[in-house]
């Protein structure tokens, strides 16, 4: 079983807890709670049963909207994946990915109020710690510092994600409570300077290591500032701070970070908690709640598999036909300028086919990743089976002809590291890495690219390291299918001593980081590839959108719709576009504007 903070037992202060967190559609409309259930808390085991409420807020509980892994807020709006599934189902999603959305739409209010039930959570609990008597215990006093230090963390977090999607909203801290002012709190303050003295409290009181791997540690929270310093184009402030992570940062259990030897490996429950993992929320299967699992991927398997393969349910979240193509190679190099999308270069797909029909897969190079990321016909899928095509997709013609692979349980896992509790075995134990060290070389990287002591030569370096980690043949997928000796197309015939694909990735040179325009495209592109499908991907693009390419994300975005377009035959990319000025932040969600009234809470750009 996993050390984490989820198989710790709460005692009897979770009757209080679950009186002091009652959610609400509104993060505005929770009544006081009384001093008796701060009063009940207001001991060291309370404490920390309040801040494992806090924790437990991270995954959105249950709100696959909330959550940090913003499968559809960074991968599908950033055009890495689509909404999958049939066009009615979950059809609040659709305007979301065509660029459409409203400030009444649900998947919004979702989003937004998940967060802030976060923060209410983490201002609830700094309230009870003044009110926690140490009787002059330099422990418990010790024990309150940690407390605070992780809740600030956390509370840093919720406004991160409330920053880099909706900009400015209301700051609200454990000074301010409910029917006590909370409602004249506006949103014309920049939340950066309280998001940044929140995670400098952290860095100061927090410790290297921990017992329990679940916690935060000081270098979680040194990465974490490095990248709200990164979103704010301080480059130079970032890089001083990776630099330091980079050389000497560790995990909560004190492993120094490093890249796991295969890329596929970071995406299975038996390494949660590995070096490579700087700060993931905690799953848990099996525990007689779905919502410590991994909650929010539930929608977001193969579908109509039964027993030879996983979820069975229900095909949303596929990766697009263009990000398939983004892992053509040359050299072993990827494609410049979008050639990868040109027909000499795209991927060849089963689109339009039934599973019965005859097929052979794309012989041409891509990057290994390309199949430890995307589920394509006929390449192993996992411990499981080749993967079919259309049959194990809902509705190939609105979504594709791609499943996604990251994050999905492996056929070992089943009863395990997977839940069967509940409506579907989607349900596991599988950590998502909300910072992992991939993601922290290539925004070091990026540092090394834009600050004024950078260097172009250390910036290869780090990118390097990233793609020598997917050169490991080692981790190949296998399986490479005999078109010749296959006479059923439903049961293909599969040489497993040999890799699935022609699979070509090198290393990058000194004349392709010769200038920081190149270097900054190479690790543009490394990190659509490294980090494709874990939510990244749209907020990347914005971050990139300044200085001499003000729409460059805009205009990646449009170029992707415009080729994604007349691949789906549904149109449900027909007529979509990104427009400047409007969707680069999501809409304030009606419903709190209503409260608070216009005056107060100001709406984003956009009309809506």
């Amino acid at each position: 079983m996993k050390n984490t903070l989820k198989t710790r037992a709460l005692g009897s202060v979770l009757l209080a807890l679950l009186l002091l967190y009652a959610c609400k559609d509104s993060f505005l409309e929770v009544p006081p709670t009384g001093s008796l259930n701060e009063d009940l808390l207001a001991t060291p085991q309370g404490i920390e049963a309040s801040l494992i409420a806090v924790y437990s807020q991270v995954n959105g509980r249950g709100n696959r909207m909330a959550s940090p892994s913003n499968w559809v807020w960074g991968s599908i709006r950033g055009g890495e994946n689509n909404k999958g599934t049939d066009p009615g189902d979950y059809s609040d999603i659709n305007p979301i990915q065509r660029f459409e959305a409203q400030s009444t739409q649900g998947v919004i209010s979702d989003k937004y109020n998940g967060l802030y039930e976060g923060v209410a959570r983490a201002n609830a609990t700094m309230r009870i710690l003044p009110k926690t008597d140490a009787k002059g215990s330099a422990a418990i006093e010790a024990q309150k510092v940690k407390v605070e230090a992780q809740v600030r963390f956390l509370r840093a977090h919720f406004y991160f994600e409330l920053k880099r999607g909706f900009n400015n909203t209301p700051y609200v801290d454990e000074s301010v409570d409910y029917q006590k002012g909370i409602e004249l709190v506006g949103n014309d303050k920049d939340l950066w300077p309280m998001i940044e003295a929140d995670m400098q409290f952290a860095i100061d009181n927090l410790p290297e290591t921990w017992s329990e791997a679940g916690r935060v540690n000081s270098w979680a929270a040194k990465t974490y500032m490095a990248k709200i310093l990164l979103y704010q184009h301080k480059f130079d402030a970032a890089k001083a701070i990776f630099d330091d992570v980079i050389a000497n940062g560790k995990t909560t259990k004190g492993a120094k970070y490093a890249l796991l030897p295969n890329f596929s490996d970071v995406f299975k429950a038996s390494n949660d908690n590995s070096a490579e993992s700087v700060w993931a929320y905690q799953s848990a299967a099996n525990t007689g709640s779905v919502n410590n699992a991994n909650p929010e991927f539930d929608l977001n398997w193969p579908y109509n598999t039964g027993p030879d393969g996983p979820g069975n349910c229900c095909s949303f979240f596929q990766p697009t036909i263009e990000m398939g193509n983004t892992f053509r190679t040359a050299a072993g190099l990827p494609l410049k300028n979008r050639a990868y999308d040109l027909p000499a270069n795209e991927l060849k797909t089963d689109m339009g086919l039934e599973s019965k029909d005859p097929f052979t897969p794309d012989a041409g190079p891509v990057d290994p990743r390309l199949d430890h990321t995307i589920g394509r016909r006929y390449i192993q899928y996992l411990d499981w089976k080749p993967f079919p095509g259309k049959a194990w997709i809902r509705n190939q013609p609105n979504a594709g002809p791609y499943q996604t692979k990251k994050y999905v349980y492996y056929k070992t896992d089943k009863g395990t590291n997977q839940d069967n509790s509940s409506w579907t075995p989607g349900y596991t134990a599988i950590n998502v890495n909300i910072i992992r060290f991939s993601d922290v070389l290539l925004m070091a990287a990026e540092c090394e690219v834009e600050a004024a002591g950078g260097s172009l030569t250390k910036a290869m370096d780090y990118v390097n390291q990233v793609r020598t980690r997917a050169q490991n043949p080692a981790d190949f997928v296998m399986g490479l299918f005999n078109a010749g000796a296959t006479t059923d197309y439903l049961n293909p015939v599969m040489d497993y001593t040999k890799p699935a694909a022609d699979y070509q990735i090198a290393l990058y040179t000194a004349a392709d980081f010769a200038t920081a325009a190149d270097a900054r495209e190479n690790i543009r592109m490394e990190r659509k590839l490294e980090l494709s499908g874990e939510g990244h991907r749209f907020f990347d693009l914005m971050r990139w959108s300044f200085g001499a390419t003000p729409t460059y994300g805009i205009d990646d975005i449009n170029a992707y719709l415009t080729y994604e377009a007349p691949k789906i035959p549904s149109g449900a990319f027909t007529g979509a576009k990104f427009t400047k000025d409007q969707d680069e932040l999501l809409p304030i969600p009606q419903a709190q504007i209503d409260i608070q009234t216009p005056d107060i809470l100001k709406q984003n750009p956009g009309g809506y």
